[in-house]
């Protein structure tokens, strides 16, 4: 085994979340009457909370600064209610893998653009806590992806030498931002595919974690 510890993105990696937001904030945007949809969700994914509200006061600035935050603010609390409802599936492979990783005592991390309230609620609602040696999310960290800064933080926290060190990753941002880090990535597209340049910073693309034990075993 090449590797001595795994750096994991949340969102569209260990769990199905993307859809969950995108169909939270496309009912809230049709019942507050704004030109919301799939399209606009997908232009901001894996990009910060913080940088997607922003974008969205910029967009939806005729509707005025008020109805603006009422939509972020019902849409994030309609996430959570979801989230709280265990409305989130995860995603292909992971228990598999992550017992996978245990059986050979590799240590694990999670490194998440999200807050850290909700990368814990997700743990916990589906018995992952215990998997992971620590969180480092959005909190921790001046600048999200693709600035290389939370995983150069996770990196530093595992204590691996780089070469030795894999971030498993589905979005753009987090290919970009573990490139930038000089960590090796494999990606694993969640809702995008990765284009040709995004491919060539990759050690490989993979289409689920399922295929990621059969990987690392070569």
């Amino acid at each position: 085994m090449n590797y001595k510890a795994v750096i994991f993105d949340m969102d569209g990696l260990l769990f199905d979340t993307e859809i969950v937001y995108y169909e939270a904030s496309q009912m809230v945007a049709d019942q507050m009457g704004f030109p919301y949809d799939k399209e606009l969700y997908l232009k901001y994914l894996g990009v910060s909370d913080e940088e997607v509200w922003a974008n969205y006061h910029q967009i939806f600035a005729s509707f005025g600064k008020n109805n603006v935050q009422k939509f972020i603010n019902d849409a994030y609390e309609e996430t959570i209610r979801r989230f709280s409802l265990g409305a989130v599936q995860l995603k292909p492979g992971v228990i598999e893998l992550l017992d996978f990783l245990e059986e050979h005592r590799i240590p694990k991390v999670v490194a998440s653009s999200n807050q850290r309230h909700i990368i814990e609620l997700l743990l916990e609602k589906n018995q992952l806590t215990n998997y992971f040696e620590t969180i480092v999310s959005a909190e921790n960290v001046k600048r999200a992806k693709p600035d290389p800064e939370i995983f150069l933080l996770a990196h530093e926290y595992l204590g691996t030498k780089k070469q030795e060190t894999l971030v498993l990753e589905d979005s753009k941002n987090g290919i970009l931002a573990a490139a930038s880090a000089e960590i090796p990535v494999i990606m694993i597209p969640d809702l995008l595919a990765p284009s040709e340049d995004l491919q060539q910073k990759t050690l490989a693309v993979l289409s689920s974690l399922h295929e990621v034990p059969g990987y690392l075993k070569k």
